[in-house]
């Protein structure tokens, strides 16, 4: 698998799950990230390592009104900025080298964001996932973790043909193996388009739908930012008619790599057009189709991806895939990352040199 970009934001977790008071330990791109929230809520996110003994600060305790951490260990106290503000011992000097990395975090569209880069970041450079906090309802803001390296799941929702059979009777059918299939690029994205004319609907869909059963036409619409940002716009409607006359779903997709071989996968679905096809969020229809969505990922996608990666492992670290034809959004997007990870590389060599 390709190394990681380093230079671009990741999510790291929902705001909502970074409650005032606690500490949170992560890893991300193979190194270990503490958060916390200061009094006035502010995210501060530093390295989960205290340089006295590498203790990991995230089994400490906030102090100083929740301003620092306290090692566990020992005792020692860093701030916000990663900096060792108190030493407890002796003279109470503190020593040098002292102080933690730190890393930027934004918060955004209801996500924590990290940048684990040397770079300057830009905090514009954030995907637009402003639908999260829009009008539409939205469903629970759910989390997991995949034992897998990240990009086989991006390639998992860029080739969405897969539905037709991992997820088929919930999400496709073999009416739907066909598509007419299209892929641009609109600035730093990559669109993969999947239209499925005058088709059985799939279940999921005909909750949010008719509930009939009878035919329509199915659209899939994979949205990618790097490195792995993802809305899939799906839906359905009848033969025909316009999108707006349907219903369906903006599934957003948000993987950030804990390490080589495993991913934190957050997600959350938000309802298209419901001023015609809305329901409340508990409503039973709408428990429904969370249950389906959640047994999609966390069962059927989530044992493929993990039996890929334990494949990879198998074979020494090696990967070899022998493309189709609906992988032409796979295709682009492992050049699109490959170019961006060996300029990052060149400028990372030339600040070197």
């Amino acid at each position: 698998m390709m190394e990681f970009l380093r230079n671009t934001w990741y999510v790291a977790m929902w705001s909502q799950d970074l409650k005032a008071g606690e500490l949170v330990g992560r890893t991300y791109l193979n190194e270990p990230v503490v958060m916390f929230r200061d009094p006035d809520g502010r995210v501060n996110a530093m390295e989960d390592v205290c340089p006295h003994r590498l203790a990991p600060l995230s089994m400490g305790k906030l102090v100083c009104e929740g301003k620092h951490i306290r090692c566990a260990y020992h005792g020692l106290e860093f701030d916000g900025s990663g900096q060792c503000v108190v030493n407890p011992h002796a003279s109470g000097r503190i020593p040098k080298n002292s102080s933690v990395r730190s890393y930027p975090v934004v918060e955004k569209h209801s996500l924590i964001w990290i940048w684990m880069g040397d770079e300057q970041p830009d905090a514009s450079k954030i995907p637009d996932f402003s639908l999260l906090e829009g009008d539409l309802p939205v469903s629970k803001r759910d989390w997991m973790k995949m034992e897998a390296n990240y990009q086989f799941i991006v390639d998992n929702l860029l080739d969405l043909s897969h539905t037709a059979f991992l997820h088929e009777g919930i999400l496709g059918s073999k009416e739907t193996i066909k598509a007419d299939l299209k892929m641009e690029e609109v600035g730093d994205k990559v669109i993969v388009n999947r239209v499925m004319r005058n088709v059985p609907p799939p279940s999921f869909h005909d909750i949010l739908f008719m509930r009939d059963g009878k035919s329509v036409d199915y659209w899939s619409n994979i949205h990618w930012s790097p490195p792995g940002c993802l809305i899939n716009d799906t839906g359905i409607t009848r033969p025909g008619a316009p999108k707006e006359e349907g219903t369906g779903i903006f599934g957003t997709h948000f993987l950030t790599p804990e390490t080589d071989t495993s991913t934190w996968y957050h997600f959350a679905g938000v309802r298209q057009n419901p001023i015609v096809w809305g329901e409340p969020i508990d409503s039973e229809n709408m428990k429904q189709i969370a249950e389906l969505r959640r047994y999609a990922f966390e069962v059927q996608d989530k044992g493929i991806i993990e039996g890929q990666q334990r494949n990879v492992d198998y074979r020494g670290g090696k990967t070899k895939f022998m493309p189709l034809e609906t992988d032409l959004g796979t295709i682009r997007v492992w050049k699109i990352m490959e170019a961006r990870i060996a300029a990052e590389r060149s400028r990372a060599a030339q600040s070197a040199s």
